[in-house]
């Protein structure tokens, strides 16, 4: 088929490409000329496993382009991907010019029948204003081509995109028109092999479907905090008791690990969208806001346990941080717990030696304001030299098994403040080393 995909961003790349490699004639449109330049060349701007290998691949192929040219990318489309950005907006929802005007764009271009599918995460009803803006600016040419507007969110994973795009847990199309829908079934085909899970539902039931599953995958991760700040101050081990509980088959284990927060391009901005959805509509979602609440909190806690122990003043003291996206295999920094916790430090006056193995450029833009405050190391045993403490934020792989006396070597003082509770079995105690946890009371 003839795809377009409109954002070359996160969510537009990875379709892109995946695409393509099933064999599809792709073209990725994007206003942003230095960005379409790099793609051209094979520089991909975001980091993600596999994906630069498979957009340099396909572009050999020719079966994958770039272009900033609009008729280009959308005039002999047959199914045109709307994979912009929807930020949050000063009132929590979901910010859609970018989409309206990917679908004035639309209207000015088409010539024949094609599918329109929102890619983008949108709330209930996008695909109607959709729908209402192509039909007007046809209006305008003096035109009346038919067309469909269909939903269908992505449920990619950072740092697992490829794979979930490539072996999907399940494809949700919404749509109204059975021709749009059997387009979206042919197109998915190819990546529903091994399991056929593609569930097609209302276009309105589709756009709530991607908002639901990431709220209630944030609501899992505040759940667990939440238990995790009671078990410290009763005396309780949160690490034994996600054990009890994820064994439960109705609960499991994925998303029930504590940590210091959730961050990312998704859940902080879906649940408070979703959130501005209900109360426009009358109703007062005391779960979501329940979830956002504990969410910020968490991300003070580890502020809380180092002033805790160093006091609230911080001038002169050093601490080396592990870790600063958002979560690993991926250099996203949006809405990272690293960010609350660098930015207090330095406010208090501290110094931070900071190591993150991809997300350093994009920290550096994140946090521009306090870059004073702030070494960045080029490995992880530069970052704590001489530093008082180390805080573990992120748990890529290479922090996972480190060398604990080459830390004790390098440590000023043996302290080590962990955000993830990945070091809880390597008896730290028993290596001289004061070990502080999420969930377990300090001793």
């Amino acid at each position: 088929m003839k795809i377009a995909v409109v954002g070359s961003g996160y969510v537009g790349l990875v379709a892109g490409a995946c695409f393509a490699e099933n064999g599809n004639s792709v073209i990725c449109l994007d206003i942003d000329e230095d960005k379409i330049s790099q793609l051209k060349q094979g520089i991909v701007p975001i980091y993600e496993p596999g994906l630069s290998e498979m957009i340099k691949e396909n572009q050999v192929k020719n079966t994958l382009h770039f272009t900033t040219n609009k008729r280009e990318a959308l005039q002999n489309a047959e199914v045109i991907f709307i994979a912009v950005g929807t930020p949050m907006g000063d009132d929590g929802s979901a910010d859609l010019r970018f989409v309206q005007s990917v679908a004035g764009d639309i209207g000015e271009i088409i010539e024949g029948y094609c599918v329109v599918v929102d890619k983008s995460t949108v709330p209930v009803g996008t695909a109607k204003s959709v729908k209402s803006i192509i039909k007007e600016k046809l209006k305008s040419r003096g035109l009346d081509i038919d067309f469909d507007v269909i939903s269908n969110p992505e449920f990619l994973k950072e740092g697992v995109a490829i794979k979930d795009f490539m072996s999907p847990d399940r494809v949700v199309i919404g749509a109204s028109s059975q021709k749009a829908l059997e387009i979206m079934r042919t197109l998915y085909s190819p990546f529903l092999v091994k399991s056929d899970r593609f569930i097609a539902m209302s276009v309105e039931s589709a756009e709530m479907t991607k908002y639901a599953a990431n709220s209630l995958l944030a609501t899992k991760i505040s759940f667990i905090n939440e238990m995790s700040q009671i078990c410290e101050r009763v005396g309780a081990d949160i690490n034994d008791v996600r054990l009890g509980v994820g064994s439960d088959s109705r609960i499991g284990y994925s998303f029930i690990y504590p940590g210091c927060g959730y961050g990312g391009s998704c859940f902080p901005k879906d649940v408070k969208a979703l959130e501005k959805t209900a109360l426009d509509n009358g109703y007062t979602p005391r779960i979501l806001q329940a979830v956002q609440s504990v969410n910020e909190s968490q991300k003070m806690l580890l502020v809380e346990k180092i002033i805790a122990r160093f006091g609230e003043n911080l001038n002169g003291f050093v601490f080396a941080l592990w870790g600063l996206s958002f979560k690993p295999e991926t250099d996203d920094m949006r809405e990272a717990s690293s960010l609350v916790l660098i930015n207090e430090l330095a406010k208090r006056g501290a110094k931070i030696n900071a190591y993150d193995p991809k997300a350093i450029n994009q920290a550096k833009f994140y946090l521009k304001n306090v870059l004073d405050s702030i070494v960045f190391a080029e490995d992880k045993y530069s970052a704590i030299k001489g530093a008082n403490a180390l805080v573990l934020v992120t748990e890529w792989r290479e922090f996972r098994s480190p060398d604990f006396e080459e830390i004790a070597k390098q440590l000023k003082e043996k302290v080590i403040f962990d955000g993830r509770n990945i070091y809880r079995h390597f008896s730290l105690q028993n290596l001289g080393f004061e070990y502080h946890q999420i969930g377990v009371r300090s001793k």
